[in-house]
């Protein structure tokens, strides 16, 4: 199974038409996906407390599917120049190590001039320093609200680059699989 996280709670965004776009380019290439959609997780309900502690169901539904996933896909949009504040909130409420270590993730950003390109490489920065494995396939999609009109990406291109990136990470994914690189399959040597 294969998580699609889009990165954002804002209802009806532009990340969850992306991710919802995304997920036949998975299942074509054999996995199942599942959305996690922020806006469904309550995180309203979330507080200092629960750091390390019983998290609200939806929450723990929702870390529980990040640690079940085989790969991640985190659809991110840039919110003032890096990644949302509640997606921070969440990834902060994961389980640590499980969530991270040996983790297949790759990232599409969403943006203006730039793409999403900041709030990738902060999202790179936290997922890298965590030891994920990061696809390094990035695709941004620029002046997000020219090229994205309601269930399609007008640019063929980009659509092409989405398409390449699933087949790209499904085949990363196996790869770590096949030499039990991935996740708690891997132990360090002594």
């Amino acid at each position: 199974m294969i998580e699609i996280l889009v990165g954002t709670d804002r209802q009806h965004s532009r990340s969850a038409q992306v991710a919802q776009l995304i997920e036949p380019f998975y299942k074509a290439h054999g996995y199942e996906t599942h959305l996690l959609k922020l806006d469904d997780l309550k995180l309203s309900e979330l507080n200092g407390s629960h750091y390390g502690n019983e998290k609200p169901a939806a929450v723990a539904q929702g870390v529980q599917r990040i640690l079940d996933a085989e790969g991640l896909v985190v659809v991110c949009p840039e919110y003032n120049g890096s990644y949302p504040g509640v997606l921070k909130l969440f990834i902060d409420n994961w389980k640590y190590p499980e969530s991270f270590e040996h983790k297949p993730v790759c990232f599409i950003g969403l943006g203006g001039a730039y793409g999403g390109l900041r709030p990738v490489e902060h999202l790179q920065q936290v997922f890298g320093y965590r030891n994920s494995f990061i696809f390094p396939d990035r695709v941004f999609l620029q002046n997000i609200w020219s090229v994205l009109s309601g269930d399609q990406i007008l640019d063929p291109t980009l659509t092409q680059r989405l398409e390449k990136q699933a087949q790209g990470f499904c085949r990363f994914i196996r790869a770590l699989r096949s030499e039990k690189l991935h996740g708690g399959d891997y132990k360090w040597e002594k």
